[in-house]
């Protein structure tokens, strides 16, 4: 499963990428906005600035909802970088964007997904990656990962090659399951990565190596 990073924060995508464990960033406006980001020139250097640090794929969310400014700003983005992956919003105009681009190679990320039926809607449309929130599913009590489960049964049927990117993922238990229902890809906060390190037992295991090796030797 591929690791990406949830922020446009450079300090946390650096950190992440030095680890040795990341594979792409996704961001969107609410996270350029908590950065301070503004101004169309500004989100676009920042764009280059995370293609600059990473190795993987970059997804940058066009602001337009109408296809004909969807395929513009989508065009200019994808100019930047070949990083750069298309971030497509799930409505009516998007999946005539996502096939636009699909047909000229361009890679996309259909978002904000949050039912199997538009999934596979996604899929059918060419999108390279497809996001479904998987956090923002369980505070409204629906089960995210039971949708991960329900959309892999569905690509694996028709053998689709778009990519499941489990969205909006809060903690290690989320990256745990995605991984158990097989999803190519998770995206989440460098918080919820770096918990996979921590186990108690690893850190009583190494303070006692470390006493045993300092009593040894002194």
């Amino acid at each position: 499963m591929k690791f990406f990073i949830d922020t446009a924060n450079l300090a946390q995508i650096k950190e992440a990428q030095d680890l040795g464990v990341l594979d792409g960033v996704t961001t969107n406006p609410s996270l350029m906005a908590k950065e301070g980001i503004t101004g169309k020139d500004n989100v676009l250097r920042h764009y280059k600035a995370i293609c600059d640090i990473v190795e993987g794929d970059v997804s940058a969310e066009v602001i337009a909802t109408d296809y004909e400014g969807m395929i513009r700003e989508g065009e200019e983005l994808a100019e930047l970088d070949d990083k750069i992956v298309v971030k497509i919003p799930m409505i009516k105009d998007g999946i005539k964007a996502l096939k636009y681009f699909s047909e000229r190679g361009i890679k996309t990320n259909c978002t904000l997904v949050f039912s199997a039926g538009q999934a596979l809607l996604a899929a059918k449309a060419g999108a390279t990656y497809v996001s479904p929130f998987i956090g923002r599913l369980d505070d409204i009590s629906f089960d995210g990962i039971e949708l991960i489960e329900q959309i892999r049964l569905i690509y694996d049927n028709y053998e689709f090659d778009t990519q499941i990117l489990a969205a909006s993922v809060r903690h290690p238990m989320h990256i745990i399951k995605c991984a158990e229902a097989a999803a190519d890809v998770m995206t989440g906060p460098l918080s919820a990565m770096l918990a996979l390190l921590k186990h108690p037992l690893t850190d009583n295991g190494l303070a006692q190596f470390l006493a045993d090796h300092a009593k040894a030797n002194s």
